[in-house]
């Protein structure tokens, strides 16, 4: 019986001190835990001290940018989610009224749900809430246009990143494009049509998506800077009687190509008289303005002298209806005064077949545009070169025509790398009937005006 008792009050006992200790720890986390309430959301603020308004409200926000979330009930915060993406944040930078918050760069953006795109939730242990936020992901980015001239109706396809939901384009002379846009789900092109009434002065396109706005370098239907187009803009040149030089009888005028058509007369690299080009031989055709240009008149009032060689460049159409592939490129001469199979001084080969040191087959199906800066022609490399260094080259050169060969010689992987270790790449040539046709040579703008999201931050 005493042992009953004695278990009996050891047992009351023992409970007592549980319910005691429980009571205090209770006490305790409501001390440190007040009661809590409803979360609410008002306003959101971008915290970029590199911004002439370093705290800025704002509708949206980009991955990898800081927000401070401002509100009430945030006190006892235990998660926050972004698009449902767990995202962490700091509960020392936590009041009841605002929190600070890193979106990171794993946040989904694309596939996500329609009920949860756009959203943060934020919940506690009681409660919770959702607040339409707009997250985008990086600001977009135009890296090409497939053709800077098309004809009106002729579709063209944008390339870059970011590029999702394209909604608007915005063409030289304020042309805008809202319909008939097809944006790639993954962002890194669309197609549009070019729209009649787009102004000859050229410039950039502007265009607006999901994650914002971007603008295409300033090189777009830039009709005041064409050289020449074998159709009265500019004058061709030819004299001799080389078999290697293009005269005007070998002009060709038939409709050629697939979406983007041929536009009047265009030179053949392969003339019709001349059935192949012979392995290892330079200077196979050669293709030359007339010399009488002037250079700094046509394009000072739209490209200073000024202008860095990276921001200007020389572009023209091409049209290869057929596989290139491992022997022919064509050297752009900036004068006439080469021998053919120069690698160095003021011209450039391309040789569009050679990607990522292989041969590669290149092929168009309609007529597509290629730029190169001249930053990358041979004599023009060193950073800080500007335009005026062109102008002056040429305007002192003896024979001032601008030329085009096509040339077939063997040549290394280093010749278009730079890099030592490529010597021993070798590309041997081969005799080739390639059929290359250009047009619509023209110099360009390359500059790229910032867009901002924020139009007083723009520079």
């Amino acid at each position: 019986m005493k042992n009953n008792i004695f278990n009996i009050k050891y047992w009351l006992t023992a409970s007592l001190l549980v319910m005691l200790a429980f009571g205090l720890l209770s006490t305790s986390c409501k001390d440190d835990n007040p009661s809590l309430g409803p979360i609410a959301i008002t306003k959101v603020f971008l915290e970029d001290v590199n911004s002439k308004v370093p705290d800025r409200e704002v509708s949206f926000v980009r991955l990898q940018q800081r927000v401070r979330i401002e509100g009430s009930g945030l006190t006892g915060l235990r998660q926050i989610y972004v698009n449902g993406y767990k995202t962490y944040f700091n509960p020392v930078f936590l009041t009841d009224s605002y929190v600070l918050l890193d979106i990171s760069k794993d946040t989904p953006i694309l596939g996500v749900d329609p009920a949860i795109r756009n959203t943060i939730r934020f919940v506690n242990d009681e409660y919770e809430t959702t607040f339409t936020f707009s997250v985008r992901s990086a600001a977009p980015v135009i890296n090409n246009i497939s053709n800077t001239m098309p004809l009106p109706g002729e579709t063209i396809t944008v390339s870059g990143s970011g590029l999702t939901e394209v909604s608007k384009v915005v063409f030289p002379g304020n042309v805008e494009v809202t319909t008939g846009i097809v944006s790639d789900p993954k962002g890194k092109f669309f197609t549009v049509a070019m729209p009649s009434g787009v102004s000859d002065d050229g410039g950039a396109l502007l265009i607006e998506c999901s994650n914002g706005g971007a603008y295409s370098p300033a090189y777009f239907n830039f009709k005041k800077g064409v050289l020449l187009n074998f159709d009265g803009q500019g004058t061709q040149g030819y004299w001799g009687t080389s078999a290697s030089m293009i005269q005007g009888t070998d002009i060709e005028s038939a409709s050629i190509g697939v979406a983007n058509l041929s536009q009047g007369k265009y030179v053949p690299t392969l003339p019709a008289r001349i059935t192949s080009f012979a392995a290892a031989k330079n200077r196979c055709s050669e293709v030359w303005t007339s010399g009488s240009e002037s250079w700094r008149t046509q394009l000072d009032p739209y490209i200073p002298a000024t202008t860095l060689l990276t921001e200007v460049g020389f572009q023209f159409d091409i049209f290869v209806p057929q596989d290139w592939t491992g022997s022919g490129f064509l050297k752009i001469c900036l004068v006439n005064g080469f021998n053919g199979g120069e690698w160095a001084g003021s011209c450039y080969n391309y040789v569009p077949w050679v990607v990522d040191g292989k041969a590669v087959p290149f092929k168009t199906t309609g007529w597509t545009t290629v730029t190169i800066p001249f930053s990358k022609f041979y004599a023009y490399t060193k950073e800080g070169t500007t335009f005026e260094s062109i102008l002056a080259y040429r305007e002192a050169a003896n024979y001032k025509n601008l030329g085009v060969y096509f040339e077939n010689s063997d040549f290394t992987l280093n010749k278009i790398t730079g890099l030592d270790a490529d010597k021993e790449i070798a590309f041997p040539s081969a005799a080739t009937s390639v059929k290359v046709y250009t047009d619509n040579w023209r110099i360009v703008s390359l500059k790229t005006a910032k867009y901002s999201d924020f139009p007083e931050d723009a520079k």
